[in-house]
């Protein structure tokens, strides 16, 4: 897998298209099992977690990852959280704008991490109240196996 570099358009319209009509407990074992599964079979070294809100509701650890990817999850999925948006589009739109999100956002980069790969949780009628994060790949394939999964976990609510 290796996916190139969605436009700022392309990762808004991943996120609007991505709203999910409800998520609770089991719709986040549901979305962890299928990142699970879909690592296992590419044998990506990653780790995997899903909140709702600060509550972990997942995680997991894939061979080849360490505690050094969790220290990554923490700081992509405050972007996350401080921004309501993917931590990939937070940073490309920093990129769009000729600098990078470390320069230019003021922000602690031991605490945040504009790099792809955690994405917001939306709920129709309730906007942001998670986020799921993967680390382990380059930025942008931590991103488009988290897309891949959220858009199997939607065809399988909508089916």
């Amino acid at each position: 897998m290796n996916p190139t570099a969605p436009t700022i358009s392309e990762l808004i319209a991943q996120e609007r298209r991505l709203t999910l009509p409800h998520f609770g407990y089991d719709d986040a074992y549901a979305l962890g099992g299928l990142l699970v599964a879909l690592a296992r079979e590419r044998h990506a070294p990653v780790a995997i977690d899903i909140r709702r809100g600060a509550q972990q509701l997942f995680h997991a650890a894939l061979p080849g990852s360490s505690a050094d990817n969790d220290a990554w999850i923490d700081r992509k999925r405050r972007v996350v959280e401080r921004y309501g948006e993917s931590s990939y589009l937070v940073g490309t739109r920093f990129r769009a704008k000729g600098t990078t999100f470390d320069e230019a956002s003021r922000l602690d980069p031991d605490v945040y991490a504009a790099h792809g790969g955690s994405f917001p949780i939306a709920v129709e009628g309730a906007g942001v109240i998670g986020s799921v994060t993967v680390s382990g790949l380059p930025q942008a394939e931590d991103h488009a196996l988290v897309v891949e999964a959220l858009e199997q976990f939607v065809s399988r609510i909508d089916g």
